[in-house]
């Protein structure tokens, strides 16, 4: 009868797991998981594009184009100020910088990210851009899409391996999804991730982009996100001007990291949340008054160098601004958008508000491939170069040097644009942008954060391989344990009953006080008559190092390697003795691991 109503009590969900575990095999379940986070992924992307520019044409579509626009400073310090209340008081927790916080709930957290992380970033995100933060909507939701896979992956109890893989399906989709480009969604989860490829990890992220971008060409259409029309092909002897593109944008990329870092540190050493809104918001709203292509993502700056073609066309980026008409100030006006992007997207997030640098990162490439063609062709230095050409091209240039991904550059400007006819100049100004600042920085501004902790995690294997193993699955608790007051004979009655030559020596609270070695007693243990004059406490000896239960299989392997140890013991925060742990048996987890993660 009792388990008749324990089977009833069950829920459905606990029903289903159980089916699910009898019915379909784990690596195709993780195959319909991908699925249905390209579905989710791709219908919050679709959302949030939606809500912020709804939210953005409510409020500037009345807005003179000739001349200036107070409303400028007044709607960028409102959207902070209604983010930081949403985050302070319906969230209650920090939403900020999401690739990082993927990067660290796969380096540190096994791969879990919080439930409200599936809709909060959603929300911040498009109040904030809407009303004209300086940053992107893209790592917002590729936070989301990470999120939405991690908690899929936790509602069905399933292992670290396969959470980690659906944390990654999660954000490729995001990617395709809002760029409606699946493959620069695989290689953005491969090379800024730092998701392994495998064959068990290939087939469910291609799932999810190829998911995710159909949804996106079924809501938005099949055209791609920037209209670009090459009038001009790339020709060999503009060569040498591609490769200097992508060193100038790897030093704009040096600049942006470096200058953003530096603005960002300064609004942390303030703690009262209202303090930051005051100078983030004073900041930002100056520069978008001054500058207005500085007002949200810069997506209408973007198409316009893509798709102007005189200086008629180009002087509009003026708009709305105070230099309204002052015409031969294009290259000094873009120059200034150049330096001060990373002023406005530091102060947009610094003061309160939600957004990442993917936009950041396009809108100044594009800017920055614009001036450098355009400053060629009015000096006449070396041959003529197509201003939208190298505008579409720095875009790759500018994106690869910030987030060291020159992969992800290149195929998605080439998805974004279709711009597939300059795959070879994208590839020679993306490598160059990448090398060139690989020279001074060499981790890109997501990761260098949890890089400066220790607390990050590479395509280095060992350390992936070590993020999937834990203390609990490594401790061995067959050691007999002795107290400090037993003499040598009773120490001698525990020896031949144990299977270890190890003793943890505890006390009356189980705290650890030393260990015994079997060989180092081995001369007197035997002798009869000193049984009653040794106690334990005169031969037990400190252990070379302990291992705390929190400590992770990164730091238990550097303690094994400065001790030359094959044993250490485990202990609680306490101090209370846990078990130990041998070199042993890391070794034999860590090959089974190794053959799970990698398996095909």
């Amino acid at each position: 009868m009792d388990a008749i109503i324990d089977e009833n009590k069950k829920s459905w969900l606990q029903r289903f797991i159980l089916w699910r575990e009898k019915k379909i095999r784990e690596k195709h379940f993780i195959l319909i998981l991908s699925f249905l986070a390209g579905i989710f992924t791709a219908l919050a992307a679709w959302f949030l594009k939606f809500l912020v520019e709804w939210i953005k044409e409510f409020l500037t579509e009345n807005f003179d184009s000739t001349g200036v626009n107070w409303l400028y400073l007044v709607y960028p310090v409102f959207g902070i100020f209604l983010t930081g209340l949403f985050i302070r008081y319906i969230v209650k927790d920090d939403i900020s910088h999401g690739v990082t916080k993927i990067l660290y709930a796969i380096s540190r957290r096994q791969s879990r990210i919080k439930r409200h992380n599936t809709w909060s970033s959603v929300i911040a995100s498009a109040i904030t851009i809407g009303f004209g933060g300086s940053v992107g909507a893209e790592a917002p939701i590729v936070l989301t899409g990470s999120a939405i896979g991690s908690n899929l992956g936790s509602v069905f109890k399933m292992e670290h391996k396969a959470l980690m893989l659906l944390v990654g399906c999660g954000a490729a989709g995001a990617v395709a999804g809002i760029f409606k480009a699946p493959i620069a969604g695989l290689v953005f989860t491969l090379e800024v991730l730092m998701i392994d490829l495998t064959m068990a990890s290939l087939l469910p992220l291609l799932v999810s982009c190829v998911t995710a971008a159909t949804v996106s060409y079924i809501l938005t259409g099949p055209d791609a996100m920037f209209k670009f029309h090459m009038d001009e092909p790339f020709l060999m002897e503009r060569i040498p001007s591609a490769i200097l593109l992508g060193i100038a944008c790897g030093l704009v990329s040096l600049y942006f990291t470096r200058a953003m870092n530096s603005v960002e540190n300064i609004f942390r050493r303030y703690n009262n949340p209202y303090i930051k809104l005051a100078i983030g918001g004073a900041m930002l709203s100056i520069l978008i008054f001054l500058f207005p292509p500085l007002y949200g993502e810069g997506y209408d700056t973007i198409n316009l160098l893509l798709n102007g073609v005189t200086n008629h066309d180009w002087n509009t980026v003026m708009n709305n601004s105070i230099f309204y008409g002052f015409d031969n100030l294009l290259l000094v006006y873009l120059a200034m958008i150049v330096l001060f992007k990373v002023f406005a997207s530091s102060a947009t997030n610094g003061g309160g508000g939600c957004g990442g640098i993917f936009a950041p990162s396009l809108f100044l490439g594009c800017i920055t491939g614009f001036i450098f063609a355009h400053f060629c062709n009015e000096l006449h230095i070396g041959p003529y170069i197509p201003e939208k050409n190298f505008a579409l091209l720095g875009m790759a240039g500018l994106m690869s040097g910030v987030m060291h991904a020159p992969l992800t550059g290149i195929f998605l400007i080439a998805e974004l644009t279709g711009g597939y006819d300059l795959f070879l100049p994208l590839m020679m100004v993306s490598v160059s942008s990448y090398l060139t600042i690989m020279i001074f920085e060499p981790h890109s501004i997501y990761s260098m954060r949890l890089a400066k902790k220790g607390e990050l995690i590479t395509h280095h294997k060992d350390k992936a391989v070590l993020t999937l193993m834990n203390i609990d699955s490594v401790v061995e608790t067959d050691f007999e344990k002795v107290r400090p007051d037993m003499d040598l004979g009773e120490m001698v009655k525990v020896i031949s009953q144990a299977k270890r030559n190890l003793f943890p020596v505890v006390d009356v609270n189980g705290e650890l006080l030393g260990i015994v070695v079997l060989d180092d007693i081995r001369n007197i243990m035997f002798r009869q008559e000193l049984y009653h004059r040794f106690k334990v406490e005169k031969f037990m000896i400190s252990p070379p190092a302990r291992i705390n239960v929190t400590d992770s299989m990164e730091e238990v392997m550097k303690k094994f390697d400065d001790t030359k140890a094959w044993n250490l013991p485990v202990i609680d925060e306490e101090g209370k003795y846990k078990g130990f742990v041998s070199k042993s048996k890391i070794f034999n987890s860590y090959r089974q691991v190794l053959v799970d993660f990698s398996e095909d």
